[in-house]
């Protein structure tokens, strides 16, 4: 649940990641602690740390030519204790919002979308049923919350206003949407439907916008299985709304402290992450930890 390295010094934890100094980079290390609702959950799924490293270094490398990225390497300098679910990147100042693309109208979209016929300001069209492909990807930003708050969906005007320059809050949703695409036409040829995902960036030492966190992960998109989609439902998934539509069940409501999850639960969800990883990256989980193995 914890990546605590002893000889580092930890410069932040997240709901799933911890920083630690490397002196002019940062070690980023993927624990296998998993979130809903934004609360934590006191159970971790086996390997989900490694899937979301993986995955993230499989699509910085495939989506590089349209955004700088953060990563520097996955093997030089990363103690051999998080090999496979560490990486060493550059330091940037994060912008504070969230960057979110639909292509599908699902979770808070789908919510908004009943009560006003719009996204985050964005109107769409009348008679949209749930889970269905919107006529084009829509950049729906949201605000960053703390451990045990909630993310909020905001107007592209308010995001703008948040960052502070309206033309870097321009060149995020060109850049988000143009990731998405990419992603998505990536997925869609690999059987896989990249219904929503969030980015996140900040800005280098010079001043140049750079993808930063994780990208394209189970735990930043939901990616549901082309063969299975059907229009008017929700839709099985290679991701986290599997722990999500579990928790729900529970009639938990919703603030912290989250429940321990099920082993039967714990097991599937594992297994999920697993094979989104095989389908995405094509090729087997076991290539990723065998190349990542302390020599």
């Amino acid at each position: 649940m914890t990546t605590r390295l002893a000889d580092l010094p930890l410069v932040a934890s997240g709901k799933v990641r911890e920083m630690y100094d490397l002196g002019d980079r940062l070690l980023m290390v993927a624990s296998d602690r998993i979130s809903t609702y934004d609360a934590v959950h006191p159970t971790p799924i086996p390997d989900k740390g490694k899937v979301l490293t993986g995955l993230s270094v499989f699509w910085f490398d495939r989506l590089g030519d349209i955004v700088p990225n953060h990563l520097l390497s996955y093997t030089d300098g990363v103690p051999d204790e998080a090999r496979g679910r560490a990486l060493a990147v550059r330091r940037l100042q994060m912008l504070p919002v969230e960057c979110v693309v639909r292509g599908y109208i699902t979770g808070s979209g789908w919510k908004e979308y009943q009560a006003a016929g719009e996204v985050c300001g964005i109107p769409l069209p009348a008679g949209l049923a749930e889970s269905q492909q919107l006529p084009e990807p829509i950049f729906t930003p949201a605000t960053k919350a703390q451990e045990g708050d909630h993310d909020e969906n905001v107007s592209f005007d308010t995001a703008a206003e948040i960052i502070g320059d309206r033309a870097l809050a321009e060149r995020l949703r060109d850049v988000s949407i143009a990731l998405y695409e990419a992603g998505a036409e990536h997925a869609r040829s690999r059987g896989i439907i990249l219904a929503d995902t969030k980015f996140e960036f900040g800005l280098d030492a010079d001043g140049t916008l750079t993808l930063g966190d994780e990208v394209l992960t189970p735990d930043s998109s939901r990616f549901w299985p082309a063969d299975r989609y059907e229009v008017g439902r929700g839709q099985p998934s290679f991701d986290k709304q599997f722990v999500r539509d579990w928790a729900s069940s529970t009639g938990w409501d919703r603030t912290p402290p989250a429940p321990a999850i099920p082993d039967e639960v714990v097991g599937q969800t594992s297994e999920k992450y697993r094979q989104a990883y095989e389908l995405i990256a094509g090729e087997p989980f076991a290539a990723w930890q065998q190349r990542t193995a302390p020599a």
